[in-house]
């Protein structure tokens, strides 16, 4: 099987179920954006290596490999086979996780820079092209219908990538950049 197929030389590409739509479609953005922080995590595993954080990232890739597959899929009873789905129980494992790291943690009392160790701040880069990711899914969301769990899920996700930047920073034991306002 060759990776190219040519079927995309004129700017459509093919939906799981058949369907062709133009590459610039809001579906395609959204589970772009998606495929994009996916890869993003895949490099950010690579700082975490074979920690207890990597394994974290290596899980939360397979799940969005998932939401990936399902925003592909505009209508699964046409789909070819079944197509994977987040469920309640995907963001119900993320909130308790976010609660068992943030337990680790001090409280915020104020505003903090992404920064402070490499896995840290590329946590907070992934966060960010979350929020993005999380704006294409309303988007389409606002012209089709999204699987249930779908905005929930990548809304919760933005949370828990914090909460790993946080907890990455903690366990190195480099301190947060505390936001300053009207720091001249």
């Amino acid at each position: 099987m060759k990776i190219y197929t040519k079927r995309g030389d004129d700017g459509t590409t093919g939906l799981f179920g058949a369907e062709r739509v133009r590459k610039d479609s809001i579906r395609v953005s959204a589970y772009g954006d998606v495929d994009e922080l996916n890869a993003l995590l895949g490099l950010t595993r690579c700082e975490a290596g074979d920690s207890a954080l990597g394994r974290i990232l290596e899980r939360i890739q397979s799940e969005l490999f998932t939401l990936g597959a399902q925003l592909a899929t505009p209508s699964p009873e046409d789909a070819p086979k079944h197509v994977p789905v987040i469920t309640e129980a995907h963001v119900v494992a993320l909130e308790d996780e976010i609660d068992r790291l943030d337990a680790e943690l001090q409280p915020l009392r104020s505003f903090i820079l992404p920064s402070g160790t490499r896995l840290a701040s590329m946590l907070h880069v992934a966060r960010t092209v979350c929020r993005r990711a999380e704006r294409s899914v309303v988007t389409l969301a606002s012209s089709d219908p999204v699987p249930p769990n779908t905005l929930r899920y990548i809304n919760r996700l933005s949370d828990h990538l914090f909460t790993l930047a946080r907890a990455a920073n903690h366990r190195a034991g480099v301190e947060e950049t505390k936001w300053v306002p009207n720091r001249a």
